[in-house]
């Protein structure tokens, strides 16, 4: 009968606790995402100071590390980049930039776990928007 009782209170304490530790790996993921997007929008103001506006659109965060070709011209491109290598999010998919941003100067963003736009929780867009 001991037992039994002892069993009961480990399933009501494990229906209880388990589901605040099983959605943990997704908030890591957003907060690793958020934290990427913060890294490389100081990589693109590092990149604005010395060459006096952001990449394009179609330049792209590629402009960071290697120099880009077009308009607008990277006169001032520092030798070596501003980042070794473009991180993918954590979900595996490159990060999106837009330049002009439809929330701010510029947009950096991750498409979440399902890499479509929009969505909620761990399926939410993660943007420099958000910080």
């Amino acid at each position: 009968m001991e037992i039994l009782i002892v069993v009961v209170i480990l399933s009501i304490l494990a229906v209880a606790v388990v589901p605040q530790f099983l959605d943990a790996p997704d908030k890591a993921r957003q907060a690793r995402a958020l934290a990427d997007v913060k890294n490389i929008e100081t990589a693109l103001s590092m990149y604005k100071l010395d060459n006096f506006q952001y990449p394009s659109t179609s330049q792209g965060l590629q402009a960071l590390v290697q120099k880009p070709s077009g308009n607008p011209e990277a006169k001032n491109w520092k030798p070596g980049g501003y980042l070794k290598q473009l991180p993918n999010d954590p979900w595996g998919n490159p990060y999106q930039y837009l330049n002009p941003g439809s929330h701010s100067d510029i947009d950096i963003y991750s498409l979440g776990a399902d890499g479509q736009p929009g969505g909620d929780e761990q399926n939410k867009d993660i943007g420099n928007w958000q910080q």
